[in-house]
């Protein structure tokens, strides 16, 4: 997918690095020691599953783009893990390691002092260094499904989307019937689309509508009717919606009577008030039975009678089970995770036999996420090396997992252990993107994105990440990585000991040999898929830094420009930006 021009711009990079100065700062940083409590390891110990499983010998190069796909991005050793097993026991390795909370860390943290800054040390602490990296690229993956945002009224609420964080982590490897109903009544959920402390039709009052329209729209269904495939049926030629205003009307009763969680259920504690239980923002919401709903609820082709007791969990299992059981959430959620993980525009096929997965795990279990997970990872589309140049296949890395593959292909650390990077939401000097901070429920980008006036559109393709690429976000990202790549970025506590650095000793001791450096990021960053000329470029500009004879100093400083200059020109290169 050619459709990214950033290379001229990166050309500049060598003027900059070969004048020896290293690049920019990327942020201040001063000088101390963190008073906040040591990490460590939070829920349990990080085990080393040993299960093994039958599957194909690959090599480096297989196991790196596996990796890309799979998880924030290869190491050295992650590779050599795959290379000296194979990718099926790597997946059910990550299936039975222990899940590391988020809120743990979180919670370590003085309340006051639990800012949105700490959530996204705990993010990138992950990301970078923690062992469950498919629990954790799943988890991104579903976050931008089944979205909440701090750019809301959850800003301050750091424990309750931490705890909504670990959920998504958790089900993840579960059963979509259960993520679908632990999305639902999580207090964070509730608090963005407004469906805590929703009531019943009283008068002129309605029961709000916000949440059953979205979780019908962009949690489950989708606006049109879908074959297997995820092509949209058409009748006369156009497509059938999938749900109307009276369905998003009906469905809506069935979400009200569920608010705060606690030890009872009084009208008090249902709007917020008096003493509040102190996990009411990480603990599920409770139906209170006297503001649900009780006349009848018909969506979707169901008719929920009405009923003379009110029994508003009796109406969400039926709500849930209608939605769960719809013929389009197969294809609509995997072809999202497909998009997320592989491919931007998977065929039709790839995303019939993932469908049929979710549909039926092999054990007629429907929505089996560790089936569903298996299907997209392990199809043929998404591993055979030949597919995967083709135009039509790939997808932009976005740019949180751009700076996921750096911290992890060079094994970014900091003094203190804590990853305090802060918020990386300015597209002007930052990344343009923050986990958990989109700015609306539609995340981001939306799935079916089409870029105007390129070539993308005209060959009919959506490239959904290019919403949040622009003439602005290109050179920010640049401009963030020149200061990234050599000294880290921003400590966010403003603690040098916090500050997350690279380990590049390995690159360094191949800065001698242009192409042997060159060669090495290659396998980490792109799976070796850099162009023949974008290699020899890389190459001939590492090589135009001279390495100097007479001070050692001069010498050292010349062999780490080789390497910053080396990952920044493939960091920016559109072989780098576009994943194959």
């Amino acid at each position: 997918m050619q459709y990214i021009k950033t290379w001229a711009v990166t050309l500049l990079a060598i003027a900059l690095f070969a004048c020896g100065g290293g690049g920019g700062s990327g942020g201040g940083g001063s000088s101390g020691t963190s008073t906040a409590p040591p990490p460590g390891t939070t829920s349990g110990t990080e085990n080393e599953p040993t299960v093994t499983v039958a599957g194909a010998t690959v090599n480096s190069q297989q196991a790196a783009r596996f990796l890309i796909q799979a998880s924030f991005g290869p190491n050295m050793a992650s590779i050599d893990a795959i290379r000296n097993s194979n990718v099926e026991s790597w997946i059910e390795r990550e299936f039975l390691r222990t899940q590391i909370l988020h809120l743990d860390y979180v919670n370590q943290f003085p309340v006051a002092s639990q800012s949105q800054n700490i959530f996204w040390e705990s993010f990138w602490r992950r990301a970078a260094s923690g062992k469950d990296q498919l629990r954790q690229r799943m988890a991104f993956a579903l976050s931008q499904i089944f979205v909440i945002s701090f750019d809301s009224d959850l800003s301050e609420n750091i424990r309750g989307v931490a705890s909504y964080y670990d959920m998504l982590g958790r089900d993840a490897f579960g059963n979509f019937r259960t993520l679908l109903e632990d999305v639902t009544l999580h207090p964070s959920m509730g608090t963005f689309l407004t469906h805590i402390h929703n009531q019943k039709e009283s008068g002129t009052r309605v029961p709000d509508e916000n949440y059953a329209r979205e979780v019908m729209q962009l949690f489950t269904i989708g606006l049109y009717q879908l074959n297997l495939d995820g092509t949209i049926k058409l009748v006369g030629g156009f497509p059938v919606e999938t749900y109307t205003n009276a369905d998003v009307s009906g469905l809506a009763k069935v979400f009200t009577g569920f608010s705060w969680g606690g030890p009872d259920k009084s009208n008090t504690r249902f709007f917020g008030g008096g003493t509040q239980d102190p996990n009411r923002d990480v603990i599920p919401m409770q139906a209170y039975p006297q503001y649900h709903s009780v006349s009848a609820k018909t969506f979707l082709g169901v008719t929920i009678s009405a009923q003379g007791t009110a029994n508003p969990t009796a109406s969400l299992s039926v709500a849930l089970d209608t939605l769960f059981n719809h013929p389009n959430v197969g294809p609509f959620i995997g072809k999202q995770l497909i998009q997320r993980l592989v491919t931007s525009n998977p065929s039709p096929a790839y995303v019939a036999r993932v469908a049929s997965v979710f549909n039926n795990n092999g054990s007629g279990v429907r929505g089996d996420m560790k089936a569903v997970i298996r299907a997209i990872l392990l199809d043929t589309e998404a591993r055979d090396a030949t597919t995967a140049q083709g135009n039509n296949f790939g997808k932009l890395r976005e740019p949180v997992v751009r700076l996921g593959n750096w911290a992890r292909a060079f094994n970014a650390t900091s003094t203190s252990t804590r990853f305090a990077i802060g918020d990386t939401s300015n597209a002007s000097n930052a990344l343009g993107q923050v986990p958990l901070r989109s700015p609306s429920v539609f995340n981001f980008y939306r799935p079916g994105y089409v870029p105007p006036n390129t070539n993308a559109a005209s060959n009919g393709l959506v490239v959904p990440e290019m919403q949040i690429t622009h003439e602005t976000s290109v050179a920010g990202y640049i401009n963030y990585m020149q200061g990234v790549i050599p000294n880290g970025p921003s400590s966010s506590s403003g603690l040098a000991a916090d500050r997350v650095t690279a380990n590049y000793a390995a690159e360094i001791a191949l800065a001698d040999n242009p192409a042997q450096l060159v060669d090495r990021i290659n396998l980490l960053l792109l799976a070796n898929g850099m162009k023949t000329a974008t290699r020899t470029q890389i190459i001939n500009a590492v090589g135009s830094i001279s390495i100097p004879t007479s001070s050692t100093s001069a010498a050292d400083t010349a062999r780490k420009n080789r390497v910053y200059l080396a990952i920044y020109l493939a960091m920016a290169s559109p072989d780098y930006i576009v994943q194959k």
